[in-house]
């Protein structure tokens, strides 16, 4: 019926005109559904003075606070109080609400029962290798692509070396059962009776049913700090404290493959090269040869 009036079209074949626009002016389905579900999460929140703070340091902070004897109880909106009043964080009830759903640690999940009980670090002197090791999670900002980056590390406190890392752009249990089979592999201690104690803080990655299972495998004690308790994984800490200043300040990292190539070559000459003051200034793998053949006395460690 080309050349006629839409007026006359929608007359003969009784179509009301308010039927006819309507349908015309409807989104396609691929903008429907754009529009359906708005746009995609940012991936982080500021602090009050304009610092930004990645999702998953915010969900570290919210496991610490469920972690806690007193705060343990609390539901998403006093959870979200919370952040605002020790992070300083500018975040709603709704965020914290998906953040808490993502992990499965709303209420009525609390309540079920653990199948791993937690345990809690202890003192103890460290006097060899592969006694104890530490593991956590490092962010770094990708200044040309606006996101972040994750260094998941285990750290052996006696020789201080970083035996197994994970670097991508996503940070999973899945990556941290990865990294602590191959620091096993690396140490070849699959056929030794004795395998380390690996102590984290309370991130979801650590408390995951994941790990949780991964380690009961691999023969290995799973050991979680007291909330708020820095000191208690001071060896990775340390190790940050290094990477940041030493690393991440000098570099403005353009592309993920940028970082993950800088990153790596950082690990590999701390590992190989840079002295500690703490180990007869040796370097963690010069250190570890000198125990080895007996040319210093091994330093006893109190953690």
């Amino acid at each position: 019926m080309q050349g006629y009036s839409i007026s006359l079209v929608l007359r003969i074949l009784e179509v009301e005109r308010s039927t006819y626009y309507a349908h015309v002016n409807r989104p396609n389905q691929q903008t429907e559904r754009i529009l359906r579900n708005g746009r995609s999460a940012p991936g982080y929140s500021y602090t009050q003075d304009n610092k930004r703070i990645s999702d998953e340091q915010i969900c570290e902070w919210i496991m610490e606070l469920l972690a806690d004897e007193y705060t343990s109880v609390y539901g998403y909106r006093k959870l979200t109080k919370m952040l605002r009043r020790q992070h300083h964080l500018v975040i709603n009830k709704k965020k914290v609400y998906r953040l808490c759903k993502k992990m499965n640690v709303l209420r009525p999940q609390r309540k079920l029962k653990a199948k791993h009980p937690k345990r809690l670090a202890n003192n103890k002197v460290i006097t060899a290798s592969n006694q104890l090791w530490e593991t956590d999670i490092k962010y770094g900002w990708l200044e040309g692509e606006q996101r972040f980056f994750f260094l998941m590390s285990i750290i052996d406190v006696f020789d201080r070396a970083i035996v197994a890392y994970h670097h991508g752009l996503s940070c999973e249990a899945k990556d941290l059962v990865q990294i602590t089979q191959e620091a096993l592999m690396k140490r070849q201690l699959f056929d030794k009776a004795n395998r380390p104690i690996i102590r984290s803080d309370n991130g979801p990655q650590f408390i995951s049913h994941r790990f949780a299972e991964a380690c009961e495998q691999f023969g290995i004690i799973h050991e979680r700090i007291p909330p708020k308790t820095p000191n208690k994984n001071a060896h990775i800490e340390s190790f940050h404290s290094i990477l940041e200043s030493e690393c991440y300040q000098r570099h403005d990292f353009e592309s993920y493959q940028q970082a993950y190539k800088i990153v790596s070559g950082f690990i590999y000459n701390y590992n190989r090269n840079r002295i500690h003051g703490s180990i007869y200034d040796m370097s963690p793998y010069e250190y570890m040869e000198a125990v080895r053949q007996g040319n210093v006395r091994p330093k006893e460690i109190n953690v």
